[in-house]
């Protein structure tokens, strides 16, 4: 069974390391502080064999060539954005798969934020690492891609089986959750999903990874083709739309 190590670094990222117990193979996702990614892994006994970049930014890939000398791993990441990843020897797109022993990761285009940020789903561990597409009540600003780009990337995380977990880059919650109440101030799914966000936030728990069962219920930004968020929105019948309004909203907040 797949063994995730969560840990936070710089100001408010998350780091993982995925294992395969059987092979010993281990994946670095993205890259964002390598001296913490080498000594997390040194501390579990585990040796990083390989690296699954989800994009460009520095927060993701800049940590790839530290940790390419110490291990002598391989470095995967989105085709799209190859000649700025640091290292990259195998590029990737939508529809390839990836191992990581007898584990099969199929890589997903999930466009926006840059244009070439990919996903990571392993359908038979329930687990996709989704990088700074999609947060917990959030997604990604849209830097380089355009809204209906986005849009697209958040229909085909939601395409993915509701009982995926879902492993994103930041602590970005309790900000995302306060945005998020003021777009469906009538959904009580969110109400009970911030009071728990604000009660682990307090005790300094981490609020990620999440469920996407229950980002469907309550992320606005996943929701912009729910007939009364696009109404409340100004957008009846138009998702690409409405979704631009809720990020612009966000931009703003």
């Amino acid at each position: 069974m797949l063994k995730i190590h969560q840990f936070p670094c710089l100001n408010d990222n998350y780091g993982y390391l995925a294992h395969d117990p059987v092979s010993g193979d281990t994946a670095a996702i993205d890259t964002p502080d390598a001296d913490k990614y080498l000594a997390e892994a040194e501390a579990l006994g585990w040796t990083i064999s390989a690296i699954w970049n989800t994009h460009w930014h520095p927060d993701h890939a800049g940590g790839n060539l530290k940790i390419k000398d110490a291990t002598g791993c391989a470095i995967i990441g989105p085709a799209g954005e190859a000649e700025k990843i640091p290292g990259i020897e195998q590029p990737v797109k939508g529809g390839d798969t990836v191992r990581l022993g007898d584990m099969t990761a199929h890589v997903i285009d999930v466009p926006g934020h840059t244009l070439g940020h990919i996903a990571f789903h392993m359908p038979a561990e329930n687990t996709a690492f989704v990088g700074d597409a999609v947060f917990a009540l959030g997604c990604g600003r849209v830097f380089e891609g355009d809204m209906a780009m986005m849009w697209n990337s958040m229909q085909a995380i939601k395409a993915l089986p509701p009982e995926t977990t879902l492993y994103c880059a930041h602590e970005y919650t309790q900000a995302n959750a306060r945005f998020a109440e003021t777009i469906e101030t009538d959904n009580t799914a969110l109400a009970d999903y911030i009071a728990e966000i604000d009660a682990k936030r307090a005790k300094g728990e981490r609020t990620v990874p999440m469920g996407l069962a229950r980002e469907l219920e309550t992320n606005p930004f996943l929701r912009a083709d729910v007939a009364s968020l696009q109404a409340a929105m100004g957008h009846p019948g138009d998702a690409v739309a409405t979704f631009g309004e809720i990020r612009g909203r966000k931009d703003r907040f």
